[in-house]
């Protein structure tokens, strides 16, 4: 047996260096493709991050949106019941005046009648065309009549804004 085994030229030891070899050089290139491997998760890493933040901010900028919407359909609502509560204010206001207009053409009416010994003022044929700077007293005094009589006869007139170019009635002068 001896002499067998001294001359048995077996090739296991030679594939077994061979294989360990081959073991050795697919380790070394798989430590370095993981080493790559890494190298590019920790890059995709940074980005998956970066998606992170922006989704986090994306959340942040959709609840200060729908925030900002609530608030501007508030201020909507609240400003259109502002001109509501505005319009009716103005229509009372406009009611209120309407008012003392007609009760002013009453009075002024009333006024004529006794200035004139119970005779309402008439329109005479005369026409005046207000020029800046006049006032009714102005005009009444110019013209030899009462203020009285002049507002009668004009009785659409607003006193407190004449406007130039604008023509007034003359009442008849009595004899």
């Amino acid at each position: 047996m001896d002499t067998i085994s001294r001359e048995n030229n077996s090739l296991v030891p030679t594939v077994a260096a061979i294989v360990a070899g081959l073991a050795l050089v697919l380790g070394l290139y798989s430590a370095f493709q993981i080493s790559k491997v890494k190298t590019a998760l920790a890059g995709q890493a940074d980005k998956v991050a970066r998606i992170d933040d922006l989704a986090t901010q994306v959340a942040t900028a959709q609840t200060a949106s729908d925030k900002a919407a609530r608030d501007v359909q508030g201020l909507g609502a609240s400003t259109q019941s502002a001109i509501n509560q505005i319009a009716n204010d103005l229509a009372a206001i406009h009611e209120q005046i309407k008012h003392m207009e007609e009760a002013h053409v009453a009075k002024a009416s009333a006024k004529g009648a006794k200035a004139g010994g119970g005779e309402p003022a008439v329109a005479g044929p005369g026409e005046y065309i207000v020029k800046p700077g006049d006032t009714g007293v102005r005009i009444a005094h110019t013209n030899g009549c009462s203020l009285t009589d002049l507002e009668s006869v004009n009785p659409g007139v607003t006193w407190n804004h004449l406007k130039v170019g604008e023509k007034l009635k003359l009442p008849e002068k009595k004899t």
